[in-house]
């Protein structure tokens, strides 16, 4: 049997040699015990200025007798990082990379018929170079199995053979026999369809001699297959039954979703799902969820995914690291393709005590780890070996990559692989090269060294890669390692695309990773070259770290505006300030921006400039830095002065209208980077604009200011969520007037508290340079939005209230259904 294992930890920051730790707080899991730390300013930009640390968890528990002839294991979805378990003060296992599933097997050290504590070690510090958080992150279970047992993840599907009305699946099920004799169970096999009607069965037994683990493979033939989809994910289930000999049947939990679906590449066609050409459309996202920190809870991930689709992407690629359980079943159900990551490095460190320590010893188990969660989501597409890996610009780092595609192909030949390379990190020559081109450069501007951060060479001076990067050089250095794979990731080398597809005609090309200046250049390129199957941005969804990656600096009269060299912003900056979507799961206007680009939205978007910046001079914009604009027409204070004006179309022409009256119009689509932008007098009213092709009006949209009084509104997501430790709600809390148009000149700071059974798991912004915890009950609103996220502890119903200066108090409800484990 296999339950969640959340409750009734304490976690602690102090280890003793043996026993309870002194100070150990409850807590429930998932958990990250950073967010809730204060930051340092002089701590790094990469992660925040969140610290590291050293953190202990603590669990008893009874091991009743009933157990002492059973297999107990202990699994973990996640621990960052360095995670060592004990059981009763005994050594178990280790798992050094924080996202790798692992277990603990539990049998030999517990006490039956009496109490276990069960001891998690983790430990964080300048191993990232983002906010990684630490501790038990993710979901832990228990597995209580008897000696003949199917395996923990040991059902993988694979469908084959395709026809009009019938397809094969090969199910193999991993069983293994703990006891001393030769035993020969029955697997059966029971395949319900998205219809939730019985669509094949099969069954067989298998002989395993005393210790062996076998495999039982079936092949099942299921006639009229609904194929999964973006726009039609269709799910089936494969429930596995193991009977012994007695007739006893076991492993009442081993079921497995998959989908139907078939997959093709190559240069000319591209990517084809079901027989469909499909172009990426995709979002590179991070694994934290904002104000939660790295805790993966479902909801969260699930969310993420249902407004990255809404917001027009079709893939996520999870940078840079395996991508939770939750995500992909939310993948799944949802309709998104997904290209899964394994590494940020692989024996060349990017941080002093990064992955690079363990990676020789771990590689492959990490890998297998990734493929055996990953096997049966109908989302994987492409399983990525790696980012911006300075290894594989050698004959050494050729090999090493040869051999992590062999072995993903060896456990799962049904998905592509691919390696997202950065030349400049690559080519030691060239890095050394720029790296003399940006000392030079910041010689003349007197300021300090740049620390070799790819990111800092990459912005600082991108006039002068394109010489370095269309050299016959990258080409050659590169050609080794990118053969190995099935697909070639470009991280920031878009002008290689139509280079190397001439170069090398049997090449697939992804651009893995790409920044919002290239958005329009890059998608139109991706619709021109077949073998170009996608773009990547950085990044879909806004994240903790890099603090300040995508800000837009301006000079201050005492020129404290940052490093002009460097991207990360000083403290107190905590966000990256990059995504489409931000922390809170608003949309900004970048992701509009792209919408329109990609040819999903008619409608035109208008965004205005802040209006306290249009006459500050900026002394950067950076290649992830979105114009700094805000799709509101309230900016108090400013009436009768001069703001810029916005409008994103794919139309021939727009036209602004400003309380009624037209500023004429201009060229937009495509010839004019789908922008066009006015100057007008800021005057409280509405802000109309028009899009017009052939002349003729196709859509308009509009702006309106706030009126009357703040009103403080609390909006849910859902009505209804589940009394479990997978679900959230989240309560949107903004500024608006009776129509629900947001004030978002006029911030408030607002007081959250929660009764009934919930608690507030986090209230955040999307503010990038906030001193606020995102543990307090407090928050000052972000342009008129904030957050407050809402776990639920048991069924029944949950009351929000929030309280603002000179505003009424607003409340909102919530019914947890179900009971809590």
């Amino acid at each position: 049997m296999l339950t969640h294992w959340n409750h009734g930890w304490t976690a602690s920051t102090r280890w003793t040699f043996a026993g309870k730790s002194p100070d150990g707080a409850e807590v429930r899991l998932p958990h990250d015990p950073v967010i809730s730390l204060e930051r340092d300013p002089e701590g790094s930009p990469s992660t925040g200025y969140f610290p590291g640390g050293a953190w202990q968890y603590e669990k008893t528990f009874e091991a009743p007798e009933e157990w002492r002839d059973k297999r107990v294991t202990a699994f973990f979805e996640g621990v960052y990082r360095s995670a060592s378990v004990f059981i009763n003060g005994d050594f178990v296992t280790n798992r050094p990379y924080g996202y790798s599933e692992f277990t603990a097997e539990l049998d030999p050290y517990l006490n039956y018929g009496g109490e276990n504590t069960i001891r998690v070690e983790a430990r964080s510090h300048d191993d990232s170079r983002w906010y990684s958080g630490a501790g038990i992150y993710r979901h832990v279970w228990l597995h209580v199995a008897d000696l003949v047992d199917i395996s923990l993840d040991g059902v993988s599907v694979a469908t084959s053979e395709f026809e009009a009305d019938t397809v094969m699946a090969t199910v193999e099920t991993e069983v293994r026999n703990a006891t001393h004799s030769l035993q020969t169970p029955r697997v059966s096999h029971e395949i319900i369809g998205p219809d939730g009607q019985v669509a094949a069965t099969g069954s067989a037994p298998i002989s395993l001699r005393p210790g062996e683990t076998g495999t039982c493979r079936q092949r099942i033939l299921i006639t009229g297959p609904r194929r999964w989809d973006l726009d039609a994910p269709n799910l089936y289930e494969c429930r596995t039954r193991l009977s012994l000999e007695t007739g006893e049947e076991t492993d009442p939990d081993a079921t497995v979703c998959f989908g139907i679906r078939t997959l093709a590449l190559d240069p000319t066609h591209g990517l084809r799902l079901n027989g469909n050409a499909v172009n990426l459309r995709g979002a590179c996202v991070h694994h934290d969820n904002g104000p939660l920190g790295a805790a993966t809870i479902d909801r969260a991930d699930e969310r993420r995914v249902e407004l990255l689709k809404q917001a027009g992407f079709n893939a996520i690629r999870s940078a840079h690291q395996p991508m939770s359980r939750a995500m992909l079943d939310a993948c799944d159900r949802i309709g998104m393709l997904v290209m899964d990551e394994t590494f940020d490095s692989w024996t060349w460190a990017k941080s002093s005590y990064d992955y690079a320590l363990h990676f020789p010893d771990w590689w492959r188990a990490d890998l297998e780890s990734m493929v055996r969660k990953d096997r049966n989501h109908p989302s994987v597409v492409m399983y990525s070996i790696g980012n911006e890996i300075p290894d594989v610009g050698s004959s050494a780092g050729s090999i090493r990559a040869r051999e992590m595609a062999e072995v993903l192909r060896s456990k799962d030949p049904t998905r592509y692989v691919v390696n997202c390379t950065q030349p400049l990190l690559a080519i030691p020559k060239f890095a050394d090269m720029f790296r003399d081109m940006v000392t030079d450069r910041q010689e003349e501007l007197e300021e300090e060294s740049l620390d070799g951060n790819v990111n800092d060479w990459i912005t600082t001076l991108r006039e002068m890669l394109d010489p370095i990067l269309t050299s016959d050089h990258v080409g050659d250095v590169l050609e080794e390692s990118l053969a190995v794979l099935d697909v070639a990731g470009y991280n920031y080398t878009e002008v290689r695309y139509e280079l190397d597809g001439e170069k090398y005609p049997n090449r697939v090309i992804v651009g893995s990773e790409t920044s919002h200046d290239g958005t329009a250049t890059n998608w139109a390129t991706v619709e021109r070259l077949p073998h170009l199957i996608g773009d990547f941005c950085w990044t879909g969804w806004d994240y903790l770290g890099e603090s300040g990656v995508g800000r837009v600096q301006y000079a201050t009269g005492d020129d404290d505006f940052g490093d002009p060299l460097g991207i990360t912003g000083p403290y107190p900056w905590v966000l990256a300030h990059a995504g489409d979507i931000d922390i809170t799961g608003h949309r900004r206007p970048a992701s509009y921006f792209r919408e329109i680009v990609f040819g999903l939205r008619s409608e035109p978007y208008i965004a205005v400039l802040r209006a306290d910046k249009r006459d500050a001079d900026i002394a950067y914009q950076g290649s992830w830095s979105f114009n700094d604009v805000l799709a509101s027409w309230h900016w108090p204070g400013f009436e009768g002065q001069t703001v810029t004006v916005e409008v994103y179309s794919a139309a021939d022409e727009v036209e602004l209208l400003v309380n009624g009256e037209s500023l004429g119009r201009q060229p937009c689509g495509w010839s004019n980077g789908f922008t066009a932008r006015y100057d007008a007098e800021f005057s409280p009213g509405e802000l109309v604009a028009i899009s017009y092709a052939d002349g003729a009006e196709v859509a308009r949209s509009a702006l309106r200011s706030p009126t009357g009084d703040v009103q403080l509104q609390l909006c849910a997501d859902r009505p209804t969520i589940r009394a479990d430790d997978t679900d959230l709600a989240y309560v949107a809390i903004e500024l608006v007037d009776g129509a629900g148009t947001v004030f978002s000149g006029v911030d408030r700071q607002v007081s959250v508290s929660v009764e009934g059974p919930g608690i507030l798991q986090a209230l955040g912004s999307a503010d990038p340079t906030s001193l606020e915890s995102f543990t307090g009950d407090q928050r000052r609103t972000y342009d008129g939005r904030a957050l407050a996220i809402i776990r639920p502890t048991g069924p029944g119903q949950i009351a929000v209230s929030a309280r603002a200066d000179e505003c009424e108090d607003a409340t909102a409800t919530v019914e947890a259904v179900g009971s809590n484990e």
